[in-house]
């Protein structure tokens, strides 16, 4: 399977920015991997359903294939799982981090 998963945990934003956003994005456009997938945890949660400009990045990603997740647990606990689901996020619980893993599947945590 050609697919990235990045496991993103830092609420720092120019590492959102200069290596989750612009990795994924240029992955994407590049064909350097069939499916990116993004993964929002932690400290990432409150970046992304917080900040604006993180946002629209976010949205950008979205319409060019990547695909966004956040954890519902983290999400929740900040009271922002609505937010993040209308940004067009899936927020569901993280259980499929062990699959990941288990399959040997790709995967960068940031």
């Amino acid at each position: 399977m050609d697919k990235l998963n990045i496991l993103w945990t830092s609420n720092d934003k120019d590492t959102f920015m200069n290596m989750v956003a612009m990795y994924s994005g240029n992955s994407i456009k590049s064909g350097w991997w069939n499916e990116v997938n993004i993964i929002i945890w932690g400290g990432s949660t409150r970046l992304a359903g917080s900040d604006e400009e993180v946002q629209k990045e976010l949205q950008k990603l979205m319409e060019t294939g990547v695909t966004v997740e956040a954890c519902k647990a983290c999400a929740d606990k900040m009271k922002l799982s609505d937010t993040l689901k209308d940004l067009g996020i899936t927020v569901k619980y993280m259980s499929k981090l062990t699959g990941i893993i288990k399959k040997n599947e790709k995967l960068i945590t940031i």
